[in-house]
C-alpha cells in the first residue's frame, strides 16, 4: 500500500471510524492480532468473520482452520497484509 492509499495511517494519528477503515479491506487478506497474542490471516469476509484463515503463533504458521469468527472485543488489531511471497512468509 502506498501513501496515497486511505488505509494508511501514520503512526500517530487521530482515532479512525472502523466501519468504512473494514469495508475497505472487505475481500482482502488481513492479520489479526488477539489480546491474548495469537495471530490469524485470512480474507475479511465482513467486520469479523475471516475465510482460509491460518493462525500464526510467535510469527510461525501453526494451522489452517478454515472459516473462523473472533469475537469484537478479543481483537487487539486488524491490519490489511499483501498475499503471501512464494516461500510461505508473509509481506507487511
Amino acid at each position: 500500500m502506498g501513501r496515497s492509499d486511505p488505509l494508511v495511517l501514520p503512526r500517530q494519528s487521530l482515532p479512525l471510524n472502523p466501519k468504512p477503515f473494514l469495508n475497505g479491506l472487505t475481500g482482502k487478506p488481513v492479520m489479526v492480532k488477539l489480546k491474548w497474542g495469537m495471530e490469524y490471516k485470512g480474507y475479511l469476509v465482513s467486520d469479523r468473520p475471516l475465510a482460509n484463515t491460518e493462525e500464526y503463533i510467535d510469527g510461525a504458521l501453526s494451522g489452517h482452520l478454515g472459516e473462523v469468527l473472533i469475537r469484537c472485543n478479543n481483537v487487539l488489531y486488524i491490519r490489511g497484509v499483501e498475499e503471501e511471497e512464494e516461500d510461505g512468509e508473509m509481506r507487511e
